[in-house]
């Protein structure tokens, strides 16, 4: 075959395959507007997908993350208080009629540990019969009060639940004024209808801040941090958190003219918080450290800059500060690095003290300035021996370090440790009376209270004479 016929043989057959060329054609011809809708509608959904992403991403702050970071964490707290209630009575101008009943006090709570122990305020389970924490999906549980500690406002609960979400604890010492914070919390308790944990923002208003106590306050509202974040009733012992997500401090307290926010809150910073946590966790108690001195209270405030520190106005013979050579009228003006402006620096300091802590002190004495270094130990009343009377009281006597260590006036006697409720219902007696004397008997040692009661005779009163808060009174008690 010659090059023309085998150019003829292809073309032939190409000829052969050109229908089916052209009917693929004509199919694509056919699909093509099809196609091209489909493209157009692919990069319409791709754009809105887009756009919400980057609505989403705009949306999903610092705020919202450390929110849903925190939020798992956050418990609301029922406890259940018995409490003297005024009752409704045609007579209440003229006696007021009172009644002891449960009263539900409501609060928040977060989980520092998974097997289910949580810090809250020592004010919402303060004298509480029974307690009961509602997880953020509404399950309810009863909890245990580990501890408690009034001086810190910082109680610890349990609840016999495995695998909960914990939160992250950060730190308050570097905090940044104006840098953001969210409070989580349970305001009002259940009033707002669920359990989810309400979230504010607001910022870190100042830190260090001194909080000076009123008279019913048991609590040291001292080093605390202050936000404009809002806090309202039902949100003490809530977090607050920074934008990381971490827990910097405890929910506690609001400067308020309503009873609500106004954009003053306070929180625990959450070092003293873990360090009490930790202590009643180990202990069932905190122990308190010992100094050994006692400064110039809230009657020298006015007086701190012309003082230039804090005077010390007492030192406990034979005590930590004594033995560190410190004396009355020292001026303390530095305390571990800390300036002390007012007795409130002093007593922040001892408050973050453990029980052999070192104190490294600068003090003016006359005209010269020294430093001095204190080893606290523990509180005298810590460590004196306890005589127990009437099944439920326990006594210690009186020596110059408890003197010192509870500002007593009398310098014998035997002070009431400890006391159950019913005996105190009962007899009228308080912990921290001093018992100076039944009838015209001078009571010197604990022992002396024990040997009195148990030769009482019965049906007769006898008088007891005491010291409480400062001042001397009796109270008559019968034996039957």
């Amino acid at each position: 075959m010659n090059r023309h016929e085998q150019l003829a043989g292809h073309f032939v057959e190409r000829l052969r395959i050109l229908p089916a060329l052209l009917l693929l054609f004509a199919s694509a011809c056919k699909s093509g507007p099809k196609d091209a809708g489909f493209v157009l509608r692919a990069d319409a959904a791709t754009q809105t997908a887009e756009r919400n992403a980057a609505l989403d991403t705009s949306r999903r702050t610092a705020i919202v993350d450390a929110a849903s970071q925190v939020g798992p964490s956050v418990v609301s707290i029922n406890a259940m208080t018995r409490r003297q209630v005024e009752t409704p009575s045609m007579f209440d101008f003229f006696i007021p009629q009172t009644q002891e009943q449960l009263v539900p006090v409501g609060g928040t709570g977060f989980i520092i540990r998974a097997d289910g122990v949580i810090i809250t305020n020592q004010h919402v389970v303060a004298g509480a019969e029974r307690v009961i924490v509602t997880l953020r999906d509404g399950t309810d549980l009863p909890a245990r009060v580990l501890g408690e500690d009034p001086i810190t406002d910082i109680a610890v609960l349990k609840v016999e639940r495995a695998g909960l979400p914990t939160a992250r604890i950060g730190r308050s010492r570097d905090l940044l004024i104006g840098e953001w914070v969210v409070a989580l919390g349970n305001p009002f308790a259940f009033l707002l209808g669920n359990s989810e944990p309400t979230v504010t923002a607001g910022v870190i208003s100042a830190s260090g801040r001194n909080i000076l106590p009123t008279r019913d306050q048991a609590g040291l509202y001292l080093d605390m941090i202050q936000t404009d974040a809002a806090i309202n009733p039902g949100n003490s012992g809530g977090p607050l958190a920074n934008s990381l997500g971490e827990i910097i401090g405890v929910n506690s307290s609001i400067f308020s003219s309503t009873g609500g926010s106004v954009g003053l809150g306070f929180a625990i910073p959450i070092e003293r918080a873990m360090r009490v946590a930790d202590e009643i966790v180990r202990n069932g108690e905190v122990r308190r450290a010992w100094v050994g001195l006692e400064v110039a209270g809230a009657e020298s405030m006015a007086d701190w800059k012309a003082q230039g520190g804090v005077v010390v106005v007492s030192v406990a013979p034979g005590g930590p500060a004594a033995r560190a050579q410190i004396n009355p009228r020292d001026v303390l003006v530095e305390a571990n690095g800390r300036k002390l402006r007012n007795f409130l620096d002093w007593e922040a300091v001892k408050l973050d003290l453990h029980v052999g802590d070192s104190v490294r002190l600068r003090l003016r004495q006359g005209s010269t300035v020294t430093d001095r270094l204190i080893v606290t130990g523990d509180l005298p009343t810590v460590t004196s021996e306890k005589v127990s009377v009437l099944r439920g009281i326990d006594l210690i006597t009186v020596t110059p370090g408890v003197r010192a260590e509870r500002g007593l006036r009398s310098d014998q006697g035997a002070l009431i440790f400890r006391i159950t409720s019913q005996i105190a219902q009962a007899t009228g007696l308080r912990s921290g009376d001093v018992i100076l004397a039944v009838n015209r008997t001078m009571i010197r040692r604990a022992e002396d209270v024990g040997q009195i009661f148990s030769t009482a005779p019965q049906r007769q009163p006898i008088r007891v004479h005491i010291e409480r808060a400062g001042q001397y009174a009796f109270t008559d008690l019968v034996f039957r």
